[in-house]
Parts: structure tokens; sequence; C-alpha cells
């Protein structure tokens, strides 16, 4: 049985935020495309994130320009709201989106320009091919998780409330905004927590009257474009959960939560700590005290009648979990039943078969331009800024690639009428 074949001339691959981003800036641009979604638009939203999950940032911030949301624009929208957002943008043009499709293989056509793309809707022939899968693709677990099958162990990317967890105690692993939040969620339920806290950024909430995500627009901080050594991959702890809060792990283990440093290795039902806890918060305290500073200077500098917050530098003292951290923890007494491991996501290209990628399989592009020709990225962290992980950066992101897309269709265009005009007309018979 053959299998339909559809030529397009640019397949976006994936109807997160920025495959319906890619999707406007290519309509907006005139180029005929397709956006292949195996789920639904939006669709790790809904069903890859906690019940109570919110935005990070607040509504104003965290939107595409052309649509803002039906809410308070300081608060912090819920997860189904932000994917009805994405269904409701891309209505708004009318987005060329076809959804339960999954795309299984890409190669690169020989002897011809394009790509072959095979899917479970059939096989697409495509000049440029767009991938926008985003970052959490795979969730991970570290190898060093124990095999004892009387442990409820999960990814954060499948929890979903405390009533899923069976009764006791429970050992967070991963201290950024998705471990920190659960951790909370969890305490706050009644749960013992233990909290295993490596090196993290910690922003406030909101200072001096202005949110943090404000505070790093005007400080020219959002469009940073190189990013420090040894930082590329350092979480960071921040909530827009109930109304949005500084996370500050000083007063969540003032609140019962036990922190220990970053997790090491299980063995014999015990599990061990690298002795760095003290370490890992006095530089997140660091990283926090340095905006403060920043924005005071800011605030000086320009004038802006902003309210003073000396509050905001007040430290508690130490709980007895930071003063004496645990170097090993006996699983089985102290009842922890449950792990949830908030260890991040790899990158999962093996569909994508072309000459794009380093050897650790990292994208190899400059701002979303892959180094294969016609294959492009958008929706990754750091692709062109620090921005680039937020949606609204994704927006800002896909419009490049659009453009570039749109250029190298000019040059195809020009060879193509070039090529027309060298043909011979066909010879006619005299008559």
């Amino acid at each position: 049985m053959n299998q339909q074949i559809t030529e397009i001339d640019t397949l976006v691959v994936g109807a997160g935020q920025a495959g319906v981003a890619m999707s406007e800036h290519l309509s907006r641009l005139g180029i005929p495309h397709l956006v292949l979604e195996r789920h639904r638009i939006a669709e790790a939203w809904r069903s890859g994130r906690w019940d109570s999950l919110v935005a990070n940032g607040p509504a104003w911030h965290d939107r595409f320009p052309g649509l803002e949301f039906d809410m308070d624009p300081d608060g912090f929208a819920g997860k189904e709201q932000v994917a009805d957002y994405f269904e409701a943008y891309a209505r708004k043009f009318d987005a060329p989106i076809k959804t339960g499709v999954e795309v299984k293989r890409v190669t690169r056509n020989v002897g011809r320009a394009g790509f072959t793309v095979e899917t479970s809707d059939g096989i697409y022939c495509v000049n440029h091919l767009v991938s926008a899968t985003g970052p959490f693709q795979k969730p991970v677990i570290p190898a060093i998780a124990p095999t004892d099958s009387t442990l409820h162990q999960i990814h954060s990317a499948h929890y979903f409330n405390p009533e899923q967890l069976p009764e006791g105690a429970v050992l967070v692993v991963g201290a950024g905004s998705s471990g920190v939040q659960i951790a909370e969620e969890l305490l706050r339920a009644g749960r013992k927590v233990y909290l295993s806290v490596g090196p993290h950024d910690r922003p406030p909430r909101a200072y001096r009257g202005r949110d943090f995500c404000w505070w790093l627009g005007v400080l020219g901080l959002w469009d940073s474009e190189t990013v420090q050594a040894g930082r590329e991959h350092v979480t960071i702890a921040v909530s827009g959960a109930r109304g949005g809060h500084t996370v500050d792990f000083r007063r969540l283990a003032q609140a019962g939560m036990v922190l220990v440093g970053l997790t090491e290795r299980f063995a014999d039902g015990k599990v061990s700590f690298a002795q760095d806890l003290n370490e890992n918060l006095d530089r997140g305290d660091e990283n926090y005290l340095a905006l403060l500073d920043a924005a005071d200077a800011y605030a000086e500098r320009n004038g802006l009648d902003l309210p003073l917050e000396p509050t905001a530098r007040e430290r508690v003292a130490n709980a007895a979990c930071i003063a004496q951290p645990l170097q090993t923890l006996d699983l089985t007494e102290a009842g922890v039943s449950t792990i949830i491991w908030a260890t991040g996501y790899s990158q999962d290209y093996s569909w994508l078969q072309v000459d794009a990628f380093h050897a650790n399989g990292k994208p190899r592009h400059q701002r979303g331009v892959s180094s294969e020709q016609g294959v492009y990225f958008v929706g990754l962290p750091w692709l062109s800024r620090r921005g680039s992980a937020f949606i609204w950066g994704v927006w800002h992101d896909a419009k490049h690639v659009a453009d570039q897309i749109a250029t190298q269709r000019k040059y195809r265009a020009y060879d193509e009428s070039r090529s027309a005009a060298q043909t011979p007309a066909p010879l006619r018979a005299n008559a």
C-alpha cells in the first residue's frame, strides 16, 4: 500500500509555544508551511505538569506580543490557562496545525534538495525543517536511583498532586523551580519532606514593587548572549505559586523541610549526600543579593521613585538541618516511601537523522540556524540569549529563524527563475 506523499515548503515539528510562534512568523512572511503535533496543541502544559503549576513569570511578561491573557496582568497563569492561551493564539491567525501526527524519521534527500519526512500520516517532502520540540523531551532519572521495589519513584514530569503518592515521607531530588515548588506543596500538605539542594540561582520574586522579570529586563540581563562558563545548567529557584513569592530555602527549613546536599548514591537502604549544602545555599544567597544590589544601583542611577525594601535582605537563623547537614539517611527509619526526581530532561532527536548534532547529541546551530542547511531549531534554552527559555523569548527567536528561511527562499526563487529563463525553447517543425 503506497503512502500518501505531501509536498510543503516548510515543516514545523511540535505545536507547543515554539511551534505556534514559528507558525505565526512563517504566516506573516507568506511561507507555505505545516505544523505537525503528535498530541494536542501545548500538550506538555496540560499533561506534563503538576496540577497546581502556574507560570513562573507574570501574565504581562510571559506572553506573545499579539495577545494578552484574560486575567490580572500581574498574576500568574495556571497551566490550563497557558495551554488555552496557545490554542487561542493559534486560532487568531488560523495556524496550519495538524494534531495527532507523529514524526518518525527525517532524512536529507540525495541528488535533490530538501528532506523526506516519514510520519504516521504519510510522507512529506519539504525544503525546510524546523524542530520546535523544546527542551523537555525525555525525563531523566539518574543512574544512581535505587532498585528497591518498595520505594515509589517518579520523575517530576509524572507528579500531579500529593494525593497520588503513598503515605509517608518524600525525598525530592533537585531544587530548581520544579523541585522546590513540589517540595513546598508536599510540605503544606502535611508531608515530611527532604529536599536535596544542588547549585542554583535564587532571584527575588519581586523587589521594590517590581517583579524580577522586570528587573532582568531593565538591567539588560534577558538579552545576555553569553552564558558564564560552568553555569550552563544552573537551575533557577523561583515560584509564581500562591500569587508569587521569593523562594527562601532557609525559611523552608524553619518551616520543617529537611534540606540536604546533593544526592550522591544509594546503598543498603541508605542515601548519601554531598557535604555541599551550606555552599549551595550561600551561593544562592549571593546570587539573590547581587540582583538586589544591581536593582538598587539602577534605581539610584535613573532616579526611580521606588519604595525601599530593607527587609528583603534579612536572613533567618539556620535550622538544625543546615547547621548540621545530614551525611546519610536511612530511608526506612525516616519513613521515606517516595522519591521524586526533579532532575531535568534530555533531548531526543533520534527521529532527526541529519548532520546537525555535536558528538554529545546537542544541536549544532547559531541562533537556531543549524549546521545542516535547511534544518532549524527553536524553543531551546540559550538559543540566542538568556531570555530564550521564556515564552516571549521563544517568539523573538522564532522571528529570526523565519526570516532566515525567507532569505533562503529568495535565493532559491532567483535560481529557479534564472534556470527557467536560460532553458531553450523547444524546436518546432516548419509548417
